[in-house]
């Protein structure tokens, strides 16, 4: 256990299974610290707390043109310069890349130890400098439109998209991150550059360095690196738009090109930090993940489907419990549907077995041990927890997957799992 680390810039917030978090006493800026030497390299995360959740109407998918305009260069890091992004941290062998979704943005890199300095220097000059230029625009627009039409074409893909848009007709989860093509076409390079100037301010963000450094090296880092950045001037905007209740069943219906037709249903369940997530996540486990599931038993072993799964699909705002089946030939959406709900069904009136449940604890804690391996391993799955509104649930999660009973999952079936709540969507390939 590291021991707490002070710094004249910062003030200590926690230590958490290792984790130390600090806050910026200058600008905002949140950090959190994993020490690990077991190998001589350093993971660094800056998670933005803005993605598609932040968006409207004439401007979805900025977010995620900004990730990719945001790599283009900036005051320090550029291609005329010649110390553009990828080739300046590429030279020091990092592993980089940025991913956006609902609740967050983040770039990331995995760099042997002697390199860190050069990273926090590219993320610090990112975070404020960042050309976001019309040519830069144009030319990713293209690549940001190949994204979204290779998305078009995945039947999955296509379906999922009305079954989100279904369930949130108001809240901005009703639009995937990767948002509208007019959207990507048309936004203004004002429109982007405000939205920039609006959100990437280190009061809205978390840095995260895990692996072989210290407390004490990585504050004098961010300080050296971010210390000299001011918080945002302005309030840094919240989304308030709530989705209204649902008040029935919804269904949605996609025809186009495929091979193989799909089912789709799906029920809204609550925000990530809800305490009924846990039981759903285990839920989600016994119907649909791997051989031994429910639905892989009534569904794949019998030949009805190529491939059946469930997933539980909370975040900041709520979310959807989703299960997929991909339909065999000769085999009627209707018939996949009718024995999908019999399987709930018989959660919501008997429950769910010892084993099962047994099975599935077992399972997270494996899925946990084998999401954390390794420095980088560690700051993804922070970057998730950031997202969801509370990085301690990283440290909290199994915890609470172990204290789950077989009654808690049942009432979670009898309260979630319900008509009025659900939206079914049909693939039919033409």
């Amino acid at each position: 256990m590291p021991k707490i680390t002070n710094h004249k810039s910062f003030r200590f917030v926690q230590i958490r299974d290792g984790i130390s978090e600090y806050v910026h006493k200058g600008n905002g800026l949140r950090v959190l610290v994993y020490e690990d030497h077991s190998a001589p390299v350093v993971a660094l995360n800056v998670t933005y707390l803005v993605g598609s959740r932040n968006e409207a109407v004439g401007h979805t998918g900025a977010t995620h043109l900004l990730e990719h305009l945001m790599f283009k260069g900036s005051r320090k890091f550029n291609k005329k310069n010649g110390k553009g992004i990828w080739s300046y941290l590429g030279g020091t062998g990092a592993h980089m890349n940025a991913t956006t979704w609902f609740d967050r943005t983040n770039y990331y890199e995995l760099l042997p130890l002697a390199h860190i300095e050069k990273a926090l220097d590219v993320e610090s000059d990112r975070m404020r400098n960042s050309f976001i230029l019309e040519a830069d625009r144009k030319s990713e627009m293209t690549v940001v439109r190949n994204e979204f039409e290779w998305n078009e074409n995945e039947p999955i893909e296509a379906l999922h998209k009305q079954v989100w848009a279904s369930a949130f007709q108001f809240h901005p989860y009703g639009t995937l991150t990767i948002g509208l093509k007019s959207d990507i076409e048309n936004v203004s390079i004002e429109r982007l550059q405000e939205f920039y100037k609006t959100f990437y301010w280190p009061n809205n963000a978390y840095v995260t360095l895990s692996g072989d450094i210290t407390n004490k090296r990585a504050l004098e880092l961010v300080d050296k690196y971010f210390g000299k950045h001011k918080s945002a001037p302005h309030k840094i905007p919240i989304m308030y738009t709530q989705e209204p209740a649902q008040e029935g069943e919804r269904h949605v219906t996609v025809r186009r090109a495929g091979e193989v037709g799909i089912v789709t249903i799906a029920h809204k369940v609550p925000n990530a930090l809800d305490q009924d997530i846990f039981a759903l996540d285990i839920l989600a486990g016994v119907l649909g993940k791997g051989r031994s599931s429910r639905l892989y038993r009534a569904l794949a072993d019998k030949g009805l489907v190529s491939r059946a799964s469930t997933s539980n699909n909370a975040f900041h705002d709520g979310g959807l419990f989703i299960t997929d089946a991909f339909v065999a030939k000769n085999v009627t959406h209707e018939r996949i549907e009718k024995i999908i709900l019999d399987e709930y069904e018989k959660i919501i009136s008997k429950g769910i077995t010892d084993s099962e449940l047994e099975r599935e604890k077992y399972n997270t804690e494996v899925m946990i041990a084998t999401s954390r391996d390794g420095a980088l391993g560690v700051v993804e799955v922070l970057n998730e927890t950031i997202a969801s509104g509370d990085w301690t649930l990283y440290v909290g999660y199994l915890d609470e997957i172990k204290k789950v009973t077989k009654e808690n999952v049942q009432n979670m079936a009898k309260k979630y799992l319900v008509n009025d709540q659900s939206t079914t969507g049909y693939f039919i390939p033409k």
